[in-house]
């Protein structure tokens, strides 16, 4: 009842901050508008560029004795620790689940500006930081806003600094956690409550070691992780690669037009999947949301530019390249719109449950249930053999097909309350149900579904790739969110706070993977697109001063000193 009551406060507040009740996705086009704006305005940097940023991750120019906390390549692998994470891998699958193949690519176009615009934020970080009595850098959009714009704007860098400390609760912790379980549940019917006690005790072990620690675990994590990921995806690409002409031309076309089945009009499926895109490439790669800026700030280096083309490659990597290929093999394989077979048992209580309407569903697709007035179940009903005749099931907004309740493993006959959604009782006063059936997958169990057919021919081994890249992915990405978190307490509070604000990270950490997957993942889409706000405000007002610290540093030659 609680969570019904707070996934519906959130699913009001999404609206109003992605769509408008008037449809018009504002946020969209003040998030492309900005980062086509600054793309255009530092000409292209992004090309143009884009090898002497590769150069500065290399460590060609970094200088030891230079202020700061961690080197080029530790910022930018904290930073992408942050953002190559679950949203490459569910939050894609949730995209594509919910938009179609025309998601993908409204995530090239969106990584394409994103890479300027992460340069413009960062860039703005490293020029208004500040170092405190030991030597440790301070910054991000906060200290930009403040700094950079003067006291009059202050109030809007404690709001930023406040709406990223929420973030770091959905983004940051509870997105991934429940990513996890999502995944452990699919693979091994693991509880969740066991997942999220495992993630919370790892997280604590790591983060009260500070920046330092988590800059030395994400350097190491990162590039490990990674590399299995996309060794795996290639391998399913290149055994696949006959298909790929039709593969990309079908993306092209479904972002313009999706199919009918995703709904009404042309202009509002239209809507949908670029909304969707847009969407997951910023929870992906967070471009405009301002959180990279307060890892990027902590690095050694006296050169604001630099550290602003380091933080570019970031969507590059991110969006382009990782998102990329999670969404290829989902489509490629044509899971996507698929029912899975073979899945453990579910909770019955995680599944919508309607009274079965006196008309045939069969063979209706995709997010079309919920648009044909059903209703939802209430009362008692008669279970014979694990089959229940009045009902049907809605799992991941599609119909459970051969559905079968099982009372400790075996098919359950009696009667049953339901109540709210809840399995209230049967036969005894206590009553705890699951359900087996093929259902629709979404988030993290989609992605794995894609490779588990991707590497059919040896049996689960794409299911353990995606399912060990998961828990990676999420842990390096609850580690350097947490730190996120420090920065905006100890600008909000001071540093004295910041241990309980960890305390109750953690905490999050746990509840983010006992809690229902759409409510987590809507409570994450409200808090990053409140995020996103004053940050683009700031690099709109500070653009003018990037020009000319650009000009500055590119007209200098550069020692090397590797």
């Amino acid at each position: 009842m609680i969570e019904s009551f707070l996934k519906s406060i959130v699913d009001t507040a999404n609206i109003y901050i992605w769509e408008s009740p008037a449809g018009l996705p504002w946020l969209v086009v003040l998030l492309l508008g900005t980062g086509i704006y600054v793309t255009f305005r530092m000409g292209w940097i992004n090309f143009r560029k884009f090898g002497h940023a590769v150069n500065v991750i290399r460590g060609q120019y970094d200088n030891p004795e230079d202020e700061g906390d961690i080197n080029h390549f530790q910022a930018l692998a904290t930073a992408l620790s942050a953002t190559i994470g679950v949203g490459n891998i569910a939050g894609v699958a949730l995209g594509i689940h919910y938009g179609g193949p025309g998601v993908i690519l409204w995530l090239w176009v969106s990584g394409l500006f994103g890479m300027t615009l992460k340069y413009a934020e960062c860039t703005l970080s490293l020029h208004y930081r500040t170092f405190d009595k030991k030597g440790h850098a301070s910054g991000g959009p906060m200290y930009s806003i403040e700094r950079g714009l003067g006291k009059n704007w202050k109030w809007m860098a404690i709001l930023f600094a406040g709406l990223t400390i929420i973030s770091t609760f959905g983004i940051g912790c509870m997105n991934q956690s429940n990513t996890v379980a999502v995944s452990a549940a699919s693979d091994f019917n693991a509880p969740d409550w066991i997942v999220g006690l495992i993630l919370a005790f790892l997280v604590a072990l790591v983060i009260l070691g500070g920046i330092k620690r988590i800059g030395a675990v994400t350097s190491k994590l990162l590039p490990t992780m990674a590399f299995i990921y996309i060794m795996g995806a290639l391998f399913i690409l290149i055994t696949h690669i006959q298909e790929l002409p039709s593969l990309f031309a079908s993306i092209v076309t479904e972002a313009f037009r999706p199919k009918a089945a995703f709904g009404g009009t042309a202009v509002g499926m239209w809507n949908l999947t670029l909304l969707w895109g847009i969407k997951r490439a910023l929870f992906s790669n967070e471009a405009g949301m301002g959180s990279a800026p307060i890892a990027h700030a902590a690095a050694k280096t006296k050169e604001p530019v630099r550290e602003g083309l380091v933080a570019m490659v970031g969507p590059f990597v991110d969006t382009l390249m990782v998102c990329t290929l999670t969404g290829l093999i989902i489509v490629l394989t044509g899971v996507w719109d698929k029912k899975k077979p073979d899945l453990q048992a579910l909770d019955v209580n995680k599944i919508i449950v309607y009274q079965k309407p006196d008309f045939d569903i069969s063979d209706r697709s995709l997010h079309t249930v919920e648009g044909a007035s059903l209703q939802i179940f209430q009362g008692t009903t008669q279970i014979d053999s694990g089959k229940a005749e009045e009902l049907i099931f809605v799992f991941n907004d599609g119909l459970v097909d051969d559905p079968l309740l099982l009372k400790d493993g075996k098919p359950y006959t009696g009667n049953l309350l339901i109540e709210n959604n809840q399995v209230m009782k049967g036969e005894d006063e206590s009553l705890s149900l699951d359900i087996t059936g093929k259902m629709l997958q979404n988030s993290s169990a989609l992605t794995a579904f894609a490779f588990q057919k991707g590497f059919k021919r040896i049996g689960k081994f794409g299911n353990l790739i995606v399912t060990i890249c998961v828990f990676l992915f999420a842990l390096s990405t609850i580690i350097s969110w947490s730190y996120y978190g420090d920065r905006c307490v100890e600008y909000l509070f001071g540093v004295k706070y910041v241990i309980i604000y960890r305390i109750i990270f953690v905490g999050f950490t746990y509840l983010g993977a006992v809690l229902a997957l759409e409510t987590v993942w809507a409570f994450g889409d409200m808090a990053l697109g409140l995020m996103v706000v004053p940050n683009l405000i700031s690099v709109l007002l500070l653009s003018p001063k990037l020009v000319p610290l650009t000009k500055d540093y590119f007209s200098r030659k550069h020692k090397r000193f590797k």
